[in-house]
């Protein structure tokens, strides 16, 4: 982030869906900021859980410069419980919107939309929901069946409410990320997606809300992942076989680490490439570190597998 940052406006707080509509009315009725020449500007959304971190907030920056400075950034907390299976972490998910709010000034937030699940759903559970598909039945959502359902549903709610031009999400959840450019595409969505490449930690780990939970100890474990994801890039030369053994070894020898599931896929299908397989894809690990579950990505090109 730049140090010579002067703004350090605290966004509105926004909590009904009138609250919503005056700020969003407030903001077509302004005209360009002075001295700023770059157009009408266009509307920016960053959809989250709450419990804000560095990750969260470079999206946020980044879609300051999406919007332009005659535009609108409109970060959404929310705690969606459609995206919680029984026995997950719904009660307990943290939940701090002062210190939310806090953080996110000076980083290009003007308005934080922060409903209670009343406001989203006033209904109650909502009858009709987005399928993910076969998107959401692999992964992620074979360890947590409906979880992509949840997390579309929502988003496209939110997306209706807010209607953005562009919405920000972090490369870190990819299945996600996936999941709403193909709703977008398929349900023919006037919404851009852009994604924003994962923030880490000096040490490799990504940033993640639910890294709160971890022990000391068990931070130092949990950085198994990332030097996993490593260790496979590194063996792009040596085919799809290599990328998924070099990163299983090292999963393999981490005390303390669960593995749910590591795989290789296709960037755009989420399908397993096969061991011929050579281009661009994912390398995907989720796993629980304590009581923990953590997930985190790396992009990997792969080569063929050299036959000896």
């Amino acid at each position: 982030m730049s140090t010579e940052a002067t703004d350090t406006r605290t966004p509105l707080v926004v909590r009904t869906r009138p609250e919503l509509q005056d700020a969003q009315m407030r903001w077509a009725l302004t005209g360009p900021v002075e001295g700023a020449d770059a157009g009408p500007g266009q509307r920016a959304v960053v959809m989250t859980m709450g419990a804000l971190h560095e990750g969260h907030l470079e999206l946020v920056r980044r879609a300051r410069t999406e919007a332009g400075p005659n535009g609108q950034v409109v970060v959404t907390i929310f705690v969606n419980p459609l995206q919680f299976g029984a026995g997950e972490d719904l009660d307990t998910y943290p939940r701090d919107l002062d210190g939310d709010v806090a953080k996110l000034a000076g980083v290009g937030a003007d308005v934080v939309f922060a409903p209670t699940p009343d406001v989203v759903y006033p209904d109650g559970d909502p009858v009709v929901r987005v399928s993910a598909g076969r998107i959401g039945e692999v992964l992620e959502g074979a360890s947590r069946p409906g979880h992509l359902d949840g997390v579309l549903t929502v988003v496209l709610k939110l997306m209706h409410l807010v209607r953005p031009d562009v919405a920000l999400f972090g490369e870190k959840d990819a299945q996600q990320l996936l999941a709403v450019r193909r709703m977008v595409r398929d349900l023919e969505v006037p919404v851009a997606v852009v994604g924003v490449p994962t923030v880490r930690e000096g040490d490799g780990l990504a940033l993640s809300s639910r890294n709160a939970y971890l022990a000391p100890e068990e931070r130092q474990r949990a950085l198994a992942l990332s030097r996993a994801l490593r260790a496979g890039a590194a063996a792009a030369d040596r085919g799809a076989p290599g990328v998924i053994n070099d990163a299983r070894e090292v999963l393999d020898g981490a005390d303390g680490v669960v593995v749910d599931y590591l795989a290789l896929v296709d960037p755009v299908t989420v399908d397993a490439v096969t061991d011929d397989f050579s281009g661009p894809a994912l390398l995907l690990v989720a796993a629980r570190v304590g009581s923990t579950r953590l997930i985190d990505n790396q992009a990997v090109e792969v080569s063929p597998e050299v036959q000896r």
